[in-house]
């Protein structure tokens, strides 16, 4: 199980009604639905991997989250789990502002474009890096937008939105960003994840 969605689980509380946005195949779905016994939904873009949603018995339909959050009612989830997809959209502040208008809460995680390896392939091949959280080349990938922990904080100082939480994955160790260490974080963290608030 990915060390992503062991962190998410542990955020997310029991009887909760959540709404998972690019629900993939549902492994997420599935563990919350087991472990915390919740309420959930999810939207997902490709046909395929709704069908295969569908075929474990989960709740999903196909959709676009950039406009299709719209069909869902203000506080409807009590959590909205966003996972690395918010580089995929043309207005991540869209979407993000529709997490916090569907959700009460927001789960947020995005590959940090600025983990040290990624800033060294840039500067000694100079070519866009291709890493674990990062595998495509750059006329395959698909991420428009790409950020760094850094930028996800400042984003939210800009489009005035609060972290409630904020921790870094760093070779399957989390650890907690602050104002202190963001700049190390920022360097070595993999894996940005963030629980957010109106």
């Amino acid at each position: 199980m990915k060390t992503e969605y062991k962190i998410i689980t542990n955020i997310i509380e029991k009887n909760s009604r959540v709404l998972d946005v690019g629900c993939d195949d549902g492994t997420l779905m599935e563990l919350l639905k087991i472990d915390k016994n919740v309420d959930i939904r999810g939207i997902e873009i490709s046909k395929e991997k709704v069908q295969i949603c569908i075929s474990k018995g989960l709740t999903v339909i196909e959709g676009n989250a950039e406009f299709d959050l719209k069909q869902f009612p203000n506080d409807s989830f009590d959590y909205v789990v966003l996972g690395q997809t918010l580089q995929a959209f043309i207005n991540p502040e869209i979407v993000i502002k529709e997490l916090l208008r569907v959700g009460k809460k927001a789960i947020v995680t995005i590959p940090n474009f600025g983990h040290w390896k990624v800033r060294l392939n840039l500067l000694i091949k100079g070519t866009m890096p291709i890493t674990n959280s990062l595998p495509n080349n750059w006329y395959n990938t698909p991420n428009i937008h790409m950020c760094t922990i850094k930028d996800f904080v400042k984003f939210s100082k800009i489009i005035n939105f609060k972290i409630f939480k904020s921790l870094a994955l760093i070779n399957k160790n989390v650890s907690n960003i602050n104002s202190s260490n963001l700049f190390f974080k920022n360097l070595f963290g993999e894996l940005g994840i963030f629980l957010i608030e109106k």
